[in-house]
């Protein structure tokens, strides 16, 4: 049986705030990678590497105070997001991120700069997400920062890994990051001496492989601190217990339901709160397997 959160290795703390836009930046902050390791099938062009869950724990701690000023007062964290005027969940994920960063007082981390373009001759090669100095360690840092939601189709394995435009891979993903993102030497003219992937969101289980044995569905490189969610095209029992998340709670549902109980199922991400349940809901035209070999 698949266990889809052990809440022993990592406390939902975003959970305890009451203001949604400070849950989505507590998640931000304190959510562990949905990865810990990067999987041993991508060819690494150019290395990189995620931070441990104790290092999301330890800066989440020094944070907690400033978040809980922001709970109650949360006006400077709107007026920063305002300026976003797109609905892409990424982008406002890396919002949240960029205004911790922006918060000096609460961590190690200096910012050198954010979306900085590389520039070859009349050609854009390349775009960092953050270039950073550790004061901890001395060294400069790059981040590439993202937020996905990616669903296991055929098994577990990397390649079957599809978000929800189907385009859209984990391994994909992680070949973009080391073939093209994290392929600079150096930037703004400062040398860049290591390279991390932030890259947070929620991973789904299909929903028929919870009676299969999670040692051989769940490769090591998933998170299991990190809780699971699952999905189907099947409505799920219990129906009239799950609710609609609105696009923004996908980062992290508010601490109200923010909608009626579910009535019909259309694509899209509902929550049971009895359970703490995620489940994806895809229609099945959307869905494809290859044809079954007799």
């Amino acid at each position: 049986m698949i266990e889809l959160y052990q809440p022993e290795l990592l406390p939902e703390v975003w959970l305890t705030y009451k203001t949604p836009l400070i849950r989505q930046l507590a998640f931000s902050v304190a959510s562990p990678n949905i990865l810990c390791a990067v999987p041993e099938q991508l060819p690494i062009q150019h290395a990189f590497e995620f931070h441990s869950d104790t290092f999301w724990q330890q800066h989440y701690h020094a944070y907690q105070s400033r978040l809980a000023y922001l709970d109650s007062h949360p006006e400077a964290v709107y007026d920063f997001l305002n300026q976003l005027k797109s609905t892409r969940l990424g982008l406002r994920f890396e919002m949240l991120m960029w205004f911790w960063l922006r918060d000096r007082d609460y961590h190690p981390f200096e910012l050198l700069g954010h979306s900085i373009q590389i520039i070859d001759g009349a050609k854009t090669v390349g775009e960092l997400d953050f270039l950073l100095h550790n004061h901890d360690t001395q060294q400069v840092e790059h981040w590439e920062v993202a937020l996905k939601y990616y669903l296991a189709e055929a098994d577990c394995s990397l390649a079957h890994w599809y978000g929800l435009n189907r385009s859209d891979t984990l391994a994909r993903k992680l070949n973009h990051f080391s073939q093209k993102q994290f392929q600079f030497k150096q930037a703004l003219d400062v040398p860049i001496q290591r390279r991390f992937a932030v890259l947070k969101g929620q991973l789904y289980f299909a929903i028929h492989h919870l009676a299969q044995s999670s040692t051989t569905l769940t490769p090591h490189w998933i998170n299991r601190a990190r809780r699971l969610g699952l999905w189907g095209s099947d409505i799920p029992a219990q129906a009239e217990r799950f609710y609609r998340l609105q696009r923004h709670e996908w980062i992290c549902q508010n601490a109200q339901a923010s909608s009626l109980p579910n009535q019909w199922w259309g694509d899209g991400l509902y929550y049971r709160a009895a359970h703490s349940q995620f489940y994806m809901y895809r229609a099945a035209p959307l869905i494809s397997y290859p044809p079954l070999t007799r």
